[in-house]
């Protein structure tokens, strides 16, 4: 056995444990194993991105409960893995080739710029990987996949053949969301629909043959140059006569009809609609219904094309509506313009506009996939925790449209299907065909374009374990016991995996889904780089100056100007990001995470965290000062395991804590309840350990040199009771705080024959013949009194050294009896000299504290304090209580105050409030008792 040092240094120790399970293998799962397995696959991070504080969050919450499972003796599997992240990936290599060598992918062409990207994946795809593993996060990394390894891509190509082959997977001419940022098209999960300041304008369309003018609003009038048609709502009396003519489309030499269509809404302005097929998705459904032309006008660079008129080609967007604008001024035909506010669709990977375009895509039928997905989930296979995101899966599923999974990008998997040059078949093929199945020829080109990123992803339960090949890893852990994700990805990849799932395995990839909530700053705004309130947690971790964070800041660009995202960070982290060690944030992100959308992040609270950490390491350390004599082995030859006849009181209670914690830590994890968990053992750890046990067992613990046996034979009794305690504590932390746990494990004096490792012990569970109700009740009744006297020392600056005279007074027989009893025990732990009364005179000039309902404690102060000097001392007390009432009263009674500031900044206030006016309540309560 070793002292552990006097200060816990989180580098040294994370390094060194890392590397001890790393070599062991603990993290890894055999499928031939026995047991009971449990299985959970990690989302799979952007192969050159990097950990964010939702990732430590997601991943911090897996790690537990596979490390609490494994210690249960499940055959726990945590698959790691990365995502090659199409679009990010290929801007990030597209934006290092333009500023190293001004170069674009097209001057590389397409052969030689995935090479290019393959070996940026290479140099800087396994940063995140270090980042999990400094994070202690136990993934069994002999499976790390990606997303375009050989096992990956056999399975893409299976799952897209077979959709092909089933009628699942069509080709179509359609509108779709082009980013003309990135040049491919986004699905509509990927647009971010903002409302934005705009305007509306009329615009007066000629009727043919007549003086009459419809008018039309519109927000893009640039469009309206590829206009087929304007339509009515067919009850709509003012236009009925109407239906079937013509009006001159202004700017143009063309002439478009009227068309009766119940989508267009009577009450909107005037009650006219233009349309424009080609650039607006519900214009191409009134165009499809009424078979109208689809006359495209705006490019993939979004700039104007023919067959709008010469003058506006090679526009602009926004330069071809201000010129539209004053044309139609110009020609009267412009009626009217309105400030207004525009939902405008953003990419939400450029930020910049979609356009509405046409084009040839692949798309996945959904609504055949989605119907199993959908009653697996009302038949309970699947369950979401928190139970509200059922609702939230159940009714974009059932609402769910076909799946555009044709990007437009070089880097992904490319669609398998090819176009004969000679006779236009097409052929979808599990291998690269050599000629045409049709015609015989050679002539074959394969598709350009690539998957959706998340086409892969969702087959990552099963295609990480060989699918479509059958084997035993694949037999074992699919499905997956719990998938743990962020809200935000349910429609992107929850229930992709969902229909996959049940699709190509017939069962479905996950028992439960627990679902994160977003991680915010202090202030509830969501963490980001560009406006400077992002926290990346290896600084948490291990610590970073101002000048490395501005640094950072600096070098992440956005939105938001560069002196205000500093200003931010100054202000924020004036001294920089403190090493707090991963165990810290690990604990922190547990005890934080609440059944809600999100999690505000306290660097106070992760500091109070580290405080834990550093309270868990002295206790250990005093500990096992007081244990150098002990033998485990020993001891267990000679008493057996711990029993409550032999034992004090303080050990009757403690063990019986214990087995409380156990029973609320193992429910707390069964249901997802991490803060529950973290906050058991922290009570009982630093409130019931620390502050309480440890406090009451030093009297035993020392042991004289005149001892008699039997004073030996209690403090070996209260030793095997400390360290059972610390060693059951220890494994119940664990999956929350690997690193500090298992360094301190290692010191304990323990059993001979215990295993190499604190991870792969046996998780503690309740063990009701250590529960003890008469212990407790007793201890409570101590702990409340001892509390009591504390107090009243504290009100009246009495130091803690000071022996005083107390008397307890009680017409409750039962309580009498116990104090009597545990009267030694009280007066050595609150030092005083306790009388136990039934009842008594009132003592002059005396402090007096009710316990319970029916137990008073009253303290004679006449001679153990200056009383009028503690009159006046607490007069001054009072009087600075009574001015910081007054502050914060007038601050909430200033409604600018209130109304504007954030609500948990009000609320602190009032908590506030509420704490000074307790406060000056007991001190006026203290210098009353002074008469």
């Amino acid at each position: 056995m070793a002292d552990l040092p006097k200060q816990y240094e989180p580098t040294d120790v994370e390094s060194r444990w890392r590397k001890f399970w790393d070599q062991r293998q603990y993290f890894h799962a055999d499928q031939g194993d026995a047991k009971a397995p449990y299985s959970i696959t990690l989302p799979p991070p952007n192969v050159t991105g990097s950990l964010h504080m939702g990732h430590a969050l997601g991943s911090t919450l897996q790690d537990v409960l596979i490390r609490w499972r494994r210690m249960q003796g499940r055959n726990s599997m945590w698959m790691p893995g990365t995502d090659h992240a199409g679009i990010a990936t290929q801007m990030l290599v597209e934006r290092d080739l333009m500023a190293r060598e001004g170069k674009s992918k097209y001057d590389l062409g397409r052969e030689k710029f995935l090479e290019r990207v393959w070996a940026w994946k290479e140099t800087h795809g396994g940063r995140i990987v270090d980042q999990e593993k400094t994070m202690g996060f136990s993934l069994d990394w002999d499976r790390a996949r990606f997303t375009m390894d050989e096992v990956a891509s056999r399975a893409v190509r299976e799952f897209f053949v077979k959709l092909y082959e089933d009628g699942l997977i069509y080709r179509a001419h359609r509108l779709v969301n082009w980013s003309p940022a990135l040049h491919t098209a986004v699905s509509d999960l990927e647009v971010d629909n903002i409302e934005e300041n705009g305007h509306l304008w009329d615009l007066a369309y000629p009727v043919v043959g007549s003086e009459q003018r419809i008018i039309v609003a519109t927000t893009r009038p640039e469009t309206m140059l590829g206009d087929t048609a304007v339509a009515v709502h067919p009850e709509d009396d003012r236009y009925k006569d109407l239906v079937g003519k013509m009006v001159e489309l202004p700017l143009t030499d063309r002439q478009i009809p009227i068309v009766a269509d119940d989508y267009v809404d009577p009450e909107f302005g005037s009650g006219a609609v233009k349309i424009t097929p080609a650039h607006d998705s519900n214009d191409f459904e009134i165009g499809q219904r009424h078979d109208l032309d689809l006359l495209q006008v705006i490019d993939r660079d979004a700039k104007m094309i023919a067959p709008a008129p010469e003058k506006y080609v090679g526009m602009t967007v926004e330069e071809a509506r201000k010129a539209v604008v004053a044309d139609l001024d110009a020609a009267g035909l412009l009626a009217g313009t309105k400030d207004y506010k525009v939902a405008r669709s953003r990419c939400n990977r450029s930020g910049c506009v979609i356009e509405p375009l046409p084009s040839m895509q692949w798309y996945v039928k959904t609504e055949p996939l989605a119907k199993p997905a959908i009653e697996a989930v009302e038949q309970g296979k699947t369950k979401f925790v928190p139970e509200l995101w059922s609702k939230t899966y159940m009714h974009w599923m059932t609402n769910i449209k076909d799946w555009c999974i044709s990007r437009q990008l070089w880097w992904g998997h490319r669609i398998p299907a090819w176009y004969c040059d000679d006779c236009e078949e097409v052929m979808v093929s599990r291998q690269d065909p050599s000629s045409c199945t049709k015609c015989g020829k050679g002539n074959l080109a394969q598709d350009e374009d690539v998957l959706d990123t998340w086409f892969s992803s969702a087959l990552w339960p099963f295609s990480t374990l060989g699918w479509p090949n059958e084997n035993r890893s694949l037999a074992t852990f699919y499905p997956n016991d719990t998938l743990v994700t962020g809200a935000d990805i349910i429609f992107f990849w929850v229930a992709r995996m969902m229909m996959a799932g049940l699709y190509c395995m017939g069962d479905v990839p996950f028992r439960t889904v627990y679902m994160t909530p977003i991680v915010t700053d202090e202030a509830g705004k969501k963490m980001s780089k560009t406006i400077g309130n992002s926290i990346d947690p290896l600084d948490v971790v291990h610590g970073a100056s101002l000048d490395e964070l501005l640094a950072v800041a600096e070098a992440s660009g956005g939105k938001m100007a560069a002196d205000k995202r500093a200003a931010r960070i100054k202000k924020t982290f004036p001294k920089g990001i403190a090493a707090y060690g991963a165990d810290a944030l690990r604990f922190s992100l547990c005890a934080m995470t609440l059944p809600g959308r999100y999690m505000r992040l306290s660097m106070e609270r992760v500091e109070g965290y580290r405080n834990f950490v550093n309270k868990l390491w002295n206790a250990s350390r005093f500990a096992l000062m007081n244990l150098e004599d002990y033998d485990a082995t020993r001891y267990q030859q000679k008493h057996g395991k711990l029993e409550s006849g032999r034992l004090s009181l303080p050990d009757r209670w403690i063990l019986s804590r214990l087995q409380q914690t156990c029973a609320e830590v193992d429910a707390a994890f069964e249901a997802f309840r991490f803060s529950d968990a973290a906050n058991a053992l922290y009570h009982f750890v630093w409130h019931e350990v620390c502050d309480w046990y440890i406090e009451l067992a030093k009297g035993k613990l020392y042991l004289a040199d005149d001892a008699d046996d039997a004073a030996r034979e209690r403090r070996t009794h209260s030793q095997a009771t400390l360290v059972h305690v610390l060693e059951q504590a220890l494994r119940m932390l664990h999956p929350i705080m690997p690193y500090v746990t298992e360094e301190i494990w290692h010191k304990l004096p323990l059993e001979s024959g215990v295993p190499d490792s604190l991870m792969i012990t046996v998780y503690p569970s309740a063990d009701d013949s250590l529960r003890d109700e008469v212990a407790e009740t007793e201890m409570g009744l101590v702990m409340e009194v001892v509390s009591a006297i504390r107090t009243i020392r504290s009100t009246y600056n009495v130091k803690p050294s000071q022996t005083i005279e107390a008397r307890l007074r009680t017409a409750n027989g039962d309580k009498r009896k116990v104090v009597e009893a545990r009267r030694a025990l009280i007066e050595a732990t609150a030092r005083v000299g306790l009388a136990v009364e039934e009842s008594g005179e009132h003592v002059p000039q005396s402090a007096k504290t009710v316990v319970g309902s029916d137990v008073s404690i009253v303290i004679p102060l006449a001679g153990l304090v200056d009383i009028d000097a503690e009159k006046q001392r607490l007069a001054k007390e009072i009087g600075k209580t009574d001015k910081e009432i007054s502050f914060i009263g007038k601050k909430l009674g200033n409604k600018k105050f209130v109304d504007r500031a954030p609500a948990e900044v009000v609320e602190k206030e009032r908590a506030r409030l509420v704490e000074e006016e307790a406060r000056k309540a007991r001190l006026s309560e203290a210098l009353e008792a002074l008469g």
